[in-house]
């Protein structure tokens, strides 16, 4: 069994197993046909008062696997189903589990918005985020132990979510990113076939170097020169889209950004 830290996710998982598909077939096994497309907004935060920065240009944001580990019932562990998963801050494991996840604190601001009526914001849809620890590890799965760095919000009334977490590591095989799907009301994550979008943010290379440079991240830093989002498997037909915004800084935290509509 290969290290857990090396997992490069489903693409790559399938491919030691002798089989070969096209990205679009790994979409189709997960039934992402049936799924409705998200996309990103052109712009940055916005204000607060629900009006885009990006003038209401909305840019197709691609569906993406769920990956291996999920956690949303659909493959084993179910977060989902836990009483306290609707939080904001997911550095913790809830229910009979305990442990905080270390790393560089990132708050990530996802703001959810209806591609047909020029971007406006979509509210009550509940999000549900999740990501590898600093080490590339997966609670519920490969760190089986916990289950922290998963999460749900609601979005308000401008459309955001907010989540309080630390900056995932890079492991073999795949860029830093994080993993979310939308819901169109927090009842509906009772399953995971009721998602209406899944898809995954990249996090910009800049904000990586800064951040791998911190002690803690030192397999990071290898595992970085090794991949580019040219050779992602999940971001190599191009991420523009999925880049989020990255500000502030690795010692005193840091923010990332991306607007996401529903179509």
């Amino acid at each position: 069994m290969s290290d857990p830290h090396d997992d490069p996710g489903l693409h790559l998982d399938l491919k030691q197993m002798g089989v070969n598909p096209a990205r679009r077939d790994v979409l189709a096994w997960f039934g992402a046909a049936a799924l409705l497309p998200i996309i990103g907004c052109v712009g940055d935060k916005g204000d607060e008062s629900g009006e885009d920065s990006g003038a209401g240009a909305c840019e197709a944001l691609p569906e993406e696997t769920a990956g291996p580990y999920p956690g949303d019932g659909s493959n084993g562990a179910n977060a989902l189903a836990l009483d306290d998963i609707v939080r904001g801050d997911i550095r913790s494991s809830i229910g009979d589990k305990s442990g905080t996840a270390q790393g560089v604190e990132l708050t990530v601001r996802l703001r959810v918005v209806d591609a047909a009526s020029g971007c406006a914001p979509l509210v009550g849809y509940a999000v549900y985020l999740w990501h590898a620890t600093k080490d590339g590890l997966y609670s519920m799965y490969t760190d089986p132990d916990q289950n922290y760095l998963r999460g749900v919000q609601v979005s308000d009334a401008d459309g955001w979510v907010t989540f309080t977490t630390i900056f995932p590591g890079c492991y073999d095989g795949r860029w830093p990113h994080m993993h979310f799907e939308i819901f169109k009301s927090l009842d509906d994550i009772s399953s995971a076939s009721n998602a209406v979008s899944t898809s995954q943010l990249a996090l910009p290379e800049e904000a990586c170097d800064e951040v791998y440079a911190v002690s803690g991240y030192e397999t990071s830093v290898e595992n970085l020169t090794r991949i580019t989002l040219a050779t992602d498997n999940v971001f190599r037909d191009g991420a523009t889209s999925q880049i989020a915004t990255v500000t502030g800084a690795a010692a005193e935290g840091m923010e990332a950004t991306l607007t996401l509509g529903v179509g």
